[in-house]
């Protein structure tokens, strides 16, 4: 990731992360993901941990996040 600017302007979008392994990695495919049309991104704070549970065990763990990147 790239350091914040000292002067300029960071967007902020909303992502999800989801994954059949863990919240962790749901986290890691949402940056993976955004990185593939997104330069310079700066930081990542997660605002919802969710899961969906089928028969009783946990099938997929899903992640909304606060994505921010550098405005070019």
């Amino acid at each position: 990731m790239t350091e914040s600017p000292e002067n300029g302007a960071i967007k902020i979008i909303e992502i999800m992360g989801l994954s059949t392994e863990s919240y962790e990695a749901a986290l890691d495919e949402a940056v993976d993901k955004a990185a593939e049309s997104i330069n310079g991104i700066t930081s990542l704070e997660v605002t919802r941990q969710t899961a969906t549970v089928r028969d009783g065990k946990v099938v997929r763990y899903e992640i909304s996040a606060k994505l921010s990147f550098v405005v070019r």
